[in-house]
């Protein structure tokens, strides 16, 4: 393989973006009684979803009036029409950091782009990643814990699952990920702390062209062989394009499932009897992950933008407001969703869908990739941890945050 640039670590070595996240995403244990009060209010309402939850703001958005949207009629509709409810927002933060993304982009760039890099994650494609990439890394790290009889599923497992699966993906040199991660991770700080995490831009910007003049010169059977060589009718991604991607890829694939892997187990430990039946009907492993996506999706929020005055809703926003579209909101609105707060598989799924991955033309990109990963977590840890349970001499998981979501530690015992 072709030589790659090694990546270079921020100026001052000593930084630790791991530490922001709290300020970042908050670090409230119970944001749904805030989001209750508000949807109460009315499906859309005036206000800072950030600052509603006591979350420094995001300075990148300047003074720009923001409206939370909360009722699922009202988050199901802007995700419907980015034509009215663009996705212009993100570029105020995320594309400081991440560049060209098509996560900032609109009808026509965003649809052009878009299906080119759904022809990589076809779920044919995805689904061998499973076998390939993902088995090996699950492997890997139960290895280090299984005939122990105890463990720390997210500062032994989750926390680096993801992770490793993209080091794989992308063919990472392993003397760089350490480094990568630090610099990819400190990207989502910009909203807070611009200086690290346009320096981390850089850098990676810096690194990922390398990796991809490598990859062009010699190919292989990574991510970045595929996404260089991808094409329909003719056009490929231009380079400014792949660069972004690359660069949001560990956060918008890893640090999300890392999350929602979490979510899942814990949800699924704090309710004995649930984890049981699973164990004893494998089938129930998929309404698991989509309960778990539902009662505590990793995102809580999404961003848009109004180019022009609307009404959505009954409520009137005007052009240039920023709105804080809460699908963890929408996810628990009781009009659709009986007992909300509760997490139950057994639920009944035959009516209307969650909207953790989003919905229409911005759907989330990597959302079979994502269930493939939970999907054989989850089948893993009931295959070699058997009579898995949250260890009664340790503190129960915390699920926190007020934008992201995560318990920092599970602490579990198993039988060997």
């Amino acid at each position: 393989m072709s030589h790659i640039a090694q990546i270079v670590d921020f100026d001052d070595a000593n930084y630790d973006p791991f530490m922001e996240d709290d300020l970042v995403f908050g670090d409230l244990l119970d944001p749904y009684s805030i989001i209750a009060k508000l949807r109460e209010q009315g499906q859309v309402i005036k206000g800072d979803y950030r600052v509603a939850c006591g979350v420094y703001p995001d300075i990148t958005m300047g003074d720009r009036q923001h409206y939370m949207v909360l009722g699922y009629d009202a988050v199901a509709e802007v995700f419907a029409k980015p034509d009215v409810y663009s996705n212009f927002a993100y570029g105020f933060n995320l594309g400081i950091s991440f560049g060209q993304s098509i996560s900032i982009m609109d009808a026509p760039d965003h649809t052009r782009y878009r299906r080119i890099f759904q022809k990589a994650f076809l779920p044919g494609t995805v689904a061998k990643w499973g076998e390939t990439i993902v088995d090996p890394v699950v492997k890997q790290l139960m290895d280090s814990f299984s005939s122990r009889g105890k463990a720390d599923l997210v500062q032994e497992f989750t926390l680096y699952y993801p992770f490793h699966i993209i080091y794989r993906q992308l063919n990472l040199p392993e003397r760089d990920a350490p480094i990568f991660q630090k610099l990819a991770i400190a990207q989502t700080a910009t909203a807070i702390d611009p200086s690290h995490g346009m320096e981390a831009s850089r850098k990676l910007g810096d690194y990922f062209s390398s990796m991809i003049a490598a990859r062009r010169a010699e190919a292989g059977d990574d991510l970045v062989s595929t996404l260089v060589r991808t094409e329909v009718d003719g056009e490929y991604l231009p380079e400014d394009v792949l660069i972004s991607f690359f660069r949001q890829l560990i956060n918008a694939a890893g640090d999300t499932t890392y999350r929602g892997t979490s979510v899942l187990l814990a949800g699924l430990l704090q309710n004995p009897d649930q984890l049981a039946a699973i164990y004893a009907d494998r089938t129930l492993v998929g309404p698991a992950i989509e309960e778990a996506l539902r009662w505590d999706g990793p995102v809580l929020q999404a961003t848009r933008y109004t180019k022009n005055d609307v009404t959505l809703c009954g409520f009137d926003i005007p052009a240039g407001s920023i709105l804080d579209v809460l699908s963890g909101s929408a996810n628990r609105d009781p009009r659709y969703f009986t007992d909300p707060d509760k997490f139950d598989i057994f639920r009944d799924r035959s009516g209307v869908k969650h909207l953790s991955f989003a919905a229409g033309p911005h759907v989330c990109l990597g959302q079979h990739l994502a269930r493939v990963e939970m999907t054989r977590a989850l089948n893993a840890l009931l295959d070699k941890l058997p009579g898995l349970r949250l260890d009664p001499d340790m503190p129960a998981p915390q699920i926190r945050g007020s934008m992201m979501r995560v318990p920092k530690h599970i602490y579990v015992r198993f039988d060997t």
